[in-house]
C-alpha cells in the first residue's frame, strides 16, 4: 500500500507527509473531500497541525487525491485502529512485550504467541508496525498478568526475535 501511495506522491513532498498521518490515524476521505476519523469530522486545520503543513496543503492533497481512482478507493476505506492498551496495561494489571523481529519473517507472532500459550498467558492486544511506514517496526503484545521469567527467557531465544522489551 505504502509503495502505491509513495509513488503517486512523488512529487508532492508536503502531499505525501499529509497521506502519511491520514494512514498512521485511519482519517478517511469521503466522496466531497471531508475528513473523517471515524464518524467524527475533523478540520483541514488539525491535519495540516498534524503533518506540519499549511492547511491549504491538506484541501489540495484532498482535491488530488480524490482525482486519482486508486488513491480516492484507498483513502475512502481508511478506518482508526483503535485504541492501545500499551499505555494503560500496568494500571490494568496487564504485561507488554515489545519485539523487534525483522518484520518481513514469517511467523513471529504465531512463535511468541505458542510461547505464551503454554504458559496458559492471555494475548488481550498484538499491534504490529507497518514496516513500510515505522522506520523501526515493533510487534507490542498486551497479555493479562505478569509474565513468567520462564516465559520472557524461551521469548528471547526465539530465532525470530532480535530484541524483546519489557516497559512496565
Amino acid at each position: 500500500m505504502w509503495s502505491t501511495v509513495s509513488r503517486s506522491f512523488q512529487n508532492r513532498k508536503a502531499g505525501l507527509a499529509v497521506a502519511r498521518v491520514m494512514i498512521e490515524s485511519g482519517i478517511r476521505l469521503d466522496e466531497k473531500g471531508r475528513l473523517y476519523v471515524g464518524n467524527v469530522r475533523i478540520s483541514d486545520t488539525a491535519l495540516a497541525r498534524a503533518a506540519g503543513v499549511d492547511r491549504r496543503v491538506v484541501r489540495e492533497t484532498a482535491h488530488f487525491i480524490l482525482s486519482e481512482k486508486a488513491l480516492a478507493s484507498l483513502f475512502s476505506k481508511l478506518r482508526p485502529f483503535g485504541s492501545s492498551l500499551a499505555d494503560i496495561a500496568k494500571d490494568l494489571g496487564y504485561s507488554v512485550l515489545k519485539i523487534e523481529s525483522d518484520p518481513h519473517n514469517w511467523g513471529v507472532i504465531s512463535d511468541v504467541t505458542s510461547v505464551l500459550a503454554r504458559h496458559r498467558i492471555v494475548v488481550r492486544q498484538a499491534l504490529a508496525d507497518d514496516p513500510d511506514l515505522i522506520l523501526e517496526p515493533r510487534l507490542t503484545l498486551v497479555v493479562e498478568g505478569r509474565l513468567p521469567s520462564s516465559a520472557v527467557e524461551q521469548i528471547r531465544s526465539l530465532k525470530c526475535v532480535k530484541s524483546l522489551i519489557l516497559p512496565n
